[in-house]
């Protein structure tokens, strides 16, 4: 009861992370415009994301997609790449947790090659939790990095958008929930091995007492 328990915990986690790391993908806030100065007037919102462009102006949202996919930036591009793969990757792993989840019977599934299931969708889990991580966290550091540069002008800088806050939210639930799979995977092994040694420590203590019986008779008479 508590091991499903347990694996329903997980496979939440993973559900939800799941959902999240498409909804990333998706936002357009990852990147906002920044206002430092209290006494400029806001007239738009710019609203940048990996896929569009939205500008917020009088109560008019207006989203544009990027142009040539050869004019995007490298950062970019690779950020597209990764959280493409890591949508693709959750929803893999949460199929496999699905398949390997005790709570769920199937005809003819034995418990070792359930565990060996659920130790694959959680190193999945773990992987698209990293995956995440790494543009979410290196976008947040490419911000913060033109924020405090003079170079850049001031009608240029960005802050953090929603979606990587987003993001961290997301890499954490998938790593979490891939690190339950992959712990309770570890713990199963250890009461099947201590059973199975039982019954051998019981077959050879057993002749020696067969054998003290007629000794100690024979003795006696």
């Amino acid at each position: 009861m508590a091991c499903c328990a347990l694996q329903t915990v997980a496979l939440l986690l993973g559900g939800i992370g799941m959902v999240g790391t498409f909804t990333v993908t998706l936002m357009p806030q990852w990147k906002v415009s920044a206002f430092t100065e209290s006494n400029i007037i806001v007239f738009e919102t710019i609203w940048e994301g990996l896929w569009m462009v939205c500008v917020n102006h009088f109560k008019k949202h207006q989203c544009k997609f990027y142009g040539s996919l050869l004019a995007l930036p490298p950062a970019l591009e690779a950020s597209r790449g990764l959280m493409c793969t890591a949508c693709a990757l959750s929803v893999i792993a949460f199929l496999i947790a699905i398949a390997g989840t005790k709570c769920i019977r199937c005809p003819g599934s034995n418990e070792q090659m359930k565990n060996k299931i659920l130790l694959a969708a959680g190193a999945i889990f773990l992987l698209t939790g990293v995956i995440v991580l790494i543009p979410v966290s290196w976008t947040a550091k490419n911000i913060i990095e033109d924020f405090h540069n003079p170079v850049i002008q001031f009608g240029r800088k960005r802050e953090l958008g929603p979606a990587l806050y987003l993001g961290w939210i997301t890499s954490a639930c998938l790593i979490s929930g891939g690190a339950i799979f992959c712990s309770f995977c570890g713990s199963a092994e250890k009461p099947g091995r201590y059973r199975d040694s039982l019954p051998s420590s019981r077959r050879l203590n057993k002749p020696e007492h067969i054998r003290m019986m007629p000794l100690s008779v024979h003795s006696y008479v």
